[in-house]
C-alpha cells in the first residue's frame, strides 16, 4: 500500500528535499504540499493523506495548531502527523507531543529517518529522532506535572516503557526481551490505555518524567 504524504513547510527548500527523498521510495508518494499551516488544513481537507509532515514555526497557523487540529479525537479528517524542527532544544515540541504527534526529528536528520518516520506513523508506531530524544524529553520533563500510572505497570511493561524512551522500535525491544514485535505492540496498547497516553511518544515522555529509563536487566 502507498503511503500518501503532505509535507507543510514554509521554506521551499525543505519541502523540496523532503519531496526528493520520499519521491525516491516505492512505497511513499508526497500528495501535496503547504507553505502554512492553514493552507495545510485546507490541503490536508481536499487530499486526504495518510501523514503530514508539518514544521513547527509556521506562517498564519503553526505546527503545533495544525497538530492539534489534526490530531483531535473528533477531528472530521484524522490523519498522523510528524513534527520537524530545526532546533535540538525547542520550547514548543512538548506542546505537538501533547497534542497527539506521532513523532519528531530534526530537519537534518538524514533521509533514512524521514522515510521510517513516515511509515512508522503509518501502521500506529512513532519515531523520535535519537538525536534529541534525550534532551527533548528532559525538557518536556521540566514543564510537566509528574504523575505515575492510574494502573501500575507490570515489570515488562515498565521495561518496554524505558527502551520506548531510549527510541527503541518494536523489533529492536522484541529482540532486546526475547519476545515478537507482535507482543510488544499488545503490550504498548495495554500501557497507552494505562497511562491515558496516545501513543509511545506519550509512554517516552512519562518515562522521562518519573524516571523509569532503564530496564531491569
Amino acid at each position: 500500500m502507498t503511503i500518501r504524504v503532505l509535507i507543510a513547510d514554509d521554506q521551499e527548500a525543505v519541502r523540496f528535499g523532503f519531496r526528493t527523498i520520499l519521491g525516491s521510495v516505492p512505497d511513499v508518494a508526497v500528495v501535496g504540499q503547504a507553505a502554512d499551516g492553514l493552507e495545510a488544513l485546507e490541503r490536508v481537507r481536499q487530499l486526504r493523506p495518510d501523514v503530514v509532515i508539518a514544521d513547527i514555526r509556521m506562517p498564519r497557523m503553526d505546527g503545533l495548531e495544525l497538530t492539534r487540529i489534526l490530531c483531535a479525537p473528533n477531528a472530521p479528517t484524522p490523519v498522523r502527523v510528524v513534527v520537524v524542527t530545526t532546533f535540538d532544544l525547542d520550547a514548543y515540541v512538548h506542546t505537538a507531543l501533547r497534542h497527539g504527534a506521532c513523532g519528531f526529528l530534526l530537519k537534518h536528520s538524514g533521509s533514512s529517518l524521514l522515510v521510517e518516520a513516515v511509515r512508522a506513523a503509518m501502521v500506529g508506531d512513532s519515531l523520535i529522532s535519537p538525536a534529541v530524544t534525550v534532551r527533548l524529553l528532559r525538557e518536556l520533563s521540566s514543564v510537566r506535572d509528574v504523575s505515575e500510572a492510574a494502573q501500575p505497570l507490570t515489570d515488562r511493561e515498565l521495561d518496554i516503557a524505558a527502551l520506548v524512551a531510549e527510541g527503541r522500535t518494536n523489533p529492536e525491544i522484541g529482540a532486546e526481551l526475547f519476545i515478537t514485535a507482535g507482543t510488544v505492540k499488545t503490550h504498548l496498547t495495554h500501557i497507552q490505555r494505562k497511562l491515558g497516553v496516545r501513543n509511545r511518544v506519550g509512554i517516552a515522555a512519562w518515562a522521562w518524567e518519573t524516571g523509569h529509563r532503564s530496564p531491569n536487566r
